[in-house]
């Protein structure tokens, strides 16, 4: 059987991907569109398999990594889902109290993927929580296939309050040093940006290839925002270019990047949309960026 690399994926494949991440075809569905790409001794069940995320061999910073603590803790969110649960890392040995990291996840829950940045956040000197949205249906399921579901039955609104309540819960916690960011990816993209909004102290906040606020609702930023965007994601990119004359006309503090020939989901280095250059560039730039605004 061949060998699949990411050079041989058709583009229309990661479309038909995206729109399977995002709720838009079943897995029936997309296995059945992905039929027409099966050609040339590749099997359906192969393109598949090599699509879906690896979460095993892709763990960057593993959770007993002694450079760092990381442990699962629960926060109130009154305004959400009630008790949450959560991933808290932060530096081993701390000497000083340090900024402070919310870490979002996409539209899954708290995956394994998004572990490994928080971990990588706390890594990089900060001290970070990664909340799971999922906690109130049960917490994350194990499989991306079944968190979309289950996520898909929580009312966003009421999930951003949680994301809300871990930003107040860790500000004020003995290692954090009062300053807070945020940092999401799809989903979490959206979240993030809505924080920008909903907290008029948010430091900073770096949203991921996310959806964008209502020129209305930029008028409330406060937090100076690094905004990562995939070229080829043209579902999200076509909310920027008004997302950006809201931010020009208010006076916002933003600097955006446009990763080009990259697909939404670049950052995340479980999936084949992965692009080391383009997420390194764009992880070295939020790292920058929390350490201008956090320290």
């Amino acid at each position: 059987m061949k060998k699949l690399r990411k050079e041989d994926i058709s583009q229309e494949v990661f479309d038909l991907y995206d729109a399977y991440a995002h709720n838009k075809l079943d897995r029936r569905d997309f296995a059945n569109r992905l039929s027409g790409y099966a050609i040339g001794g590749v099997t359906v069940s192969a393109l598949m398999s090599f699509m879906m995320p690896d979460y095993i061999n892709a763990v960057q910073i593993k959770a007993d990594d002694p450079r760092i603590k990381s442990e699962f803790i629960y926060y109130d969110s009154p305004k959400g889902g009630g008790k949450i649960k959560a991933l808290l890392s932060m530096p081993a040995n701390m000497s000083e109290p340090k900024g402070a990291i919310v870490v979002i996840h996409e539209n899954r829950g708290l995956n394994p993927h998004i572990e490994d940045v928080g971990r990588r956040a706390a890594l990089a000197g900060f001290v970070s929580i990664a909340p799971d949205a999922l906690t109130p249906l049960g917490g994350y399921p194990g499989t991306d296939d079944e968190g979309r579901e289950m996520q898909r039955k929580r009312n966003r609104n009421e999930m951003l309050e949680d994301f809300i309540a871990a930003a107040e819960f860790i500000k004020t916690h003995e290692k954090s040093n009062g300053k807070v960011g945020a940092v999401g990816f799809c989903f979490g993209g959206w979240v993030a940006n809505m924080m920008a909004v909903k907290i008029p102290s948010l430091a900073a906040s770096v949203p991921f290839y996310g959806g964008q606020p209502s020129a209305e609702e930029t008028k409330a930023i406060n937090a100076p925002l690094l905004l990562q965007f995939a070229g080829l994601d043209t579902r999200v990119n076509a909310g920027w270019p008004a997302f950006e004359e809201a931010l020009k006309k208010e006076g916002k503090s933003y600097e955006a990047h446009i990763y080009p020939e990259v697909n939404h989901g670049f950052h995340n280095d479980t999936t084949p949309r992965y692009d080391e250059a383009a997420a390194k560039l764009a992880w070295s730039r939020t790292v920058t960026f929390f350490e201008e605004h956090l320290v």
